[in-house]
């Protein structure tokens, strides 16, 4: 498994960055840094108190904790959001409250997961037609298969 560097700033201090719990984990767990509380049926940004220097060619992913999920109905509004590695500012959670319940969540909370990924750059071509496929322009729903 290869690895990278990723720099980061940490106004909680550096027991608040980011690490792997297990051997096998893909992602990070990010940590709230501030408390809060999200009604029922209510999006909230809520800091991680981190910024992070992404190397080019790569992406932060930010993904629901499926314990949040499971336990509380909260989970990520933008999922899974794209943290660009030419960002440098404060990064933050959108948490949606789905349950009946107000969701409370102190500071340090994890709060959500981070996932890198590396990413390609596309080149468009303009074309006057496309190549023609079975599924063709079947939309939702519709694997092409009958």
């Amino acid at each position: 498994m290869s690895s990278f560097t990723v720099r980061i700033v940490s106004s909680e201090g550096e027991e608040h960055i980011p690490s792997y719990t297990t051997s096998g984990s893909a992602g990070v767990d990010l940590r709230a840094a501030e408390e809060g509380r999200i009604l029922c049926g209510e999006w909230k940004l809520v800091s991680t108190g981190l910024k992070m220097e992404i190397p080019k060619g790569y992406e932060g992913q930010v993904r629901p904790r499926s314990g949040l999920a499971l336990k509380h109905g909260v989970t990520v509004l933008n999922s899974p959001g794209t943290i660009d590695s030419d960002y440098r500012g404060d990064i933050g959670v959108i948490l949606m409250n789905n349950s009946a319940q107000t969701f409370v969540y102190e500071k340090g909370d994890r709060i959500a997961q981070m996932v890198f990924a590396k990413t390609e750059r596309a080149v468009f071509e303009h074309v006057e037609t496309l190549e023609d496929t079975d599924r063709a322009s079947g939309g939702f729903g519709h694997s092409g298969v009958k």
